[in-house]
């Protein structure tokens, strides 16, 4: 059953805490599946520099930063909070995309350690990208209907209706 009444809005302090939070967590994910890929191809592979190593980590690093970035607080001189920086925790927001796109390169970093061809799996990230465009801006606009139509109609249905109170004075 959903709450009745209107939802709650989120403080600046707390805003900031669980964009801190939330940071602390992808910076957690990204170390963790880092350090399992680097520990499986270094001490069982004996393999240093993989393709994973130039793919991943400039995906973690922007990212990441965009992330940091938006979430940026603004404190006073007096060090009191003035702005938590945008909640990362949004739905819908940019944010949720850049966690997305951090956790499928960790999943699919550490699946490649099985198999190369979990590179492959990469490749939703553009293909959610060019679904939320079509989603969003391309298909409406290719099945909007022309305004011009609508109007006629409305013109029409108005003269019919200003004759019909001509009448009746």
């Amino acid at each position: 059953m959903a709450p009745k009444g209107k939802v709650g809005t989120k403080g600046k302090k707390q805003i900031y805490e669980e964009n801190v939070a939330t940071l602390k967590f992808y910076t957690r994910v990204i170390l963790g599946a880092n350090a399992i890929y680097a520990a499986v191809n270094l001490l069982i592979f004996y393999i240093t520099d993989t393709i994973g190593n130039h793919i991943d980590r400039p995906v973690y690093v922007g990212s990441y930063r965009s992330m940091s970035a938006m979430a940026k607080p603004v404190f006073a001189e007096d060090g009191s909070l003035v702005d938590g920086g945008i909640d990362l925790n949004m739905e819908q927001g940019m944010a949720e995309h850049l966690k997305d796109v951090i956790l499928l390169t960790a999943i699919v970093q550490v699946l490649s350690i099985i198999s190369s061809y979990f590179w492959y799996l990469w490749l939703l990230a553009p293909a959610r990208a060019l679904h939320l465009l079509w989603v969003n801006f391309l298909g409406p606009w290719f099945t909007a209907e022309s305004p011009s139509a609508p109007e006629e109609v409305n013109e029409k249905k108005q003269r019919r209706q200003e004759r019909r109170q001509m009448k009746r004075f």
